[in-house]
Formats: C-alpha cells, structure tokens, sequence
C-alpha cells in the first residue's frame, strides 16, 4: 500500500474523545487529520506540545483557545500554538474539520484502531 496517497475513508478511526473520531494521515514530522464532532460533542479544555492548526469544512462548534471564545463555521480557520489550553464544543449538527499538528501525534499511535468507516465529509470514497 502506497504511504503517499490515500483516502481518509481508508485510514483506520482513532476515537479521540467521547462523540469525537480522527482519521489522519502521519507525514515525518506533521499529522493531518480529519476529524468528525457528533452532535454537541465535547474536547474538553487540554493542551498537548503539537502546535495545531485547522479548519471547519462543515457544521459548526464553539472553540476556546486561551480564554478566547469564538463560534466557527465552513471556511473558518484557527490556530492554537504549543501547550496553549483550548477547547471545543460541536453544534447541534455536529461538525467535520480538517487539523494540523506539528510534531506528528504520536499519543494518537497508541489510541487503539477502529476499523476503517467513512466519514462525514467526503462521505464513501
């Protein structure tokens, strides 16, 4: 299997928190993942040493990073540095958003694997 292309519906599920799951793909030094809120789900306030960026693709949540709250929708973006507390609550609909982490997640890796299911967002691939 080729470790430079594949699609999010063939990676393997990680679930991240309670209502929260994450496909992602590891490169050397960044993880990209995929990541689908079920309805009002909840990461509670956290910090980790990977600076993480990201986007909504759909739905909407409430996200806090260090004590600023904002409401997010499709198109909206974010950035939360190092070891900075934040937060997110998903919308009544849920939410799909795409984050970006650097260093790679390596807690994710002991997360254990759920089979591979589509997502969300694109849907089957």
């Amino acid at each position: 299997m080729s470790r430079s292309f594949q699609h999010f519906n063939d990676a393997s599920v990680k679930k991240v928190w309670q209502g929260i799951e994450a496909r992602s793909v590891n490169g050397e030094r960044m993880t990209v993942a995929l990541v689908d809120l079920g309805p009002n789900a909840a990461a509670l306030p956290h910090q980790h040493e990977n600076e993480q960026m990201g986007f909504v693709i759909q739905g909407e949540m409430e996200m806090t990073i260090d004590g600023e709250t904002r409401n997010l929708r499709a198109g909206d973006t974010y950035t939360i540095p190092s070891n900075v507390h934040h937060a997110a609550v998903a919308g009544a609909n849920g939410a799909v958003v795409c984050d970006i982490f650097a260093p790679t997640r390596a807690d994710w890796e002991a997360l254990p694997d759920h089979e591979p299911s589509p997502s969300a967002w694109p849907g089957e691939g």
